[in-house]
């Protein structure tokens, strides 16, 4: 089984700065946040999708369970992004492969999630959802991987791993794939 894994335990510090409002947590215009939208298009491909949260992330929390995610807690979590993705991975080490989503992408389609999770066709795969040439969100990796995943730490994601590697660009017409929320401006673009 696909396992979809949504990185939401960062900080949002280019969104502000004092940390007073969690980017995550903007409303979009429907009411719901931005993490419940990311979590909600994982969730719709991949059901029981992993959410890593740092500890005392409640309304996060709240969100992610309303969308459809199982919430994997991670104090290691708190040094970044790779640590998040280490803490997943551990925590659905018998998966096929995963796909891995970022929580402060709204926009994201469903059917790049769908397209990405198919694409994982061998133990080695990394897949990877590409729009007007530039590669986006979800990418996807196969279980081959889970050992290399699980070493991560710190702030540095998959990024190193995947620098002299293969991926399968899967091309996307919707834009949402490259989509994210860095500041409040994003939210109304």
């Amino acid at each position: 089984m696909m396992q979809g894994i949504l990185l939401a335990a960062g900080y949002g510090r280019r969104f502000d700065p004092d940390g007073v409002q969690d980017k995550l947590l903007a409303p979009l215009a429907d009411g719901r946040p931005v993490i419940w939208h990311a979590a909600r298009a994982l969730c719709a491909a991949l059901p029981a999708s992993i959410a890593v949260l740092r500890p005392r992330q409640r309304e996060r929390e709240l969100w992610l369970r309303d969308a459809g995610c199982e919430v994997v807690k991670s104090t290691a979590a708190e040094t970044g992004m790779g640590a998040a993705l280490a803490a997943a991975i551990a925590a659905s080490a018998n998966a096929d492969g995963w796909v891995v989503a970022l929580a402060d992408m709204p926009w994201l389609p469903v059917e790049a999630v769908a397209a990405v999770a198919g694409a994982i066709d061998d133990p080695q795969r990394v897949a990877a959802a590409m729009h007007a040439g530039r590669r986006g969100h979800p990418v996807g990796f196969g279980a081959a991987w889970g050992a290399k995943l699980m070493t991560l730490t710190g702030d540095s994601g998959a990024r190193e791993l995947l620098r002299e590697t293969e991926i399968l660009l899967i091309d996307n017409a919707d834009p949402g794939v490259l989509r994210d929320v860095d500041t409040p401006a994003d939210l109304g673009r």
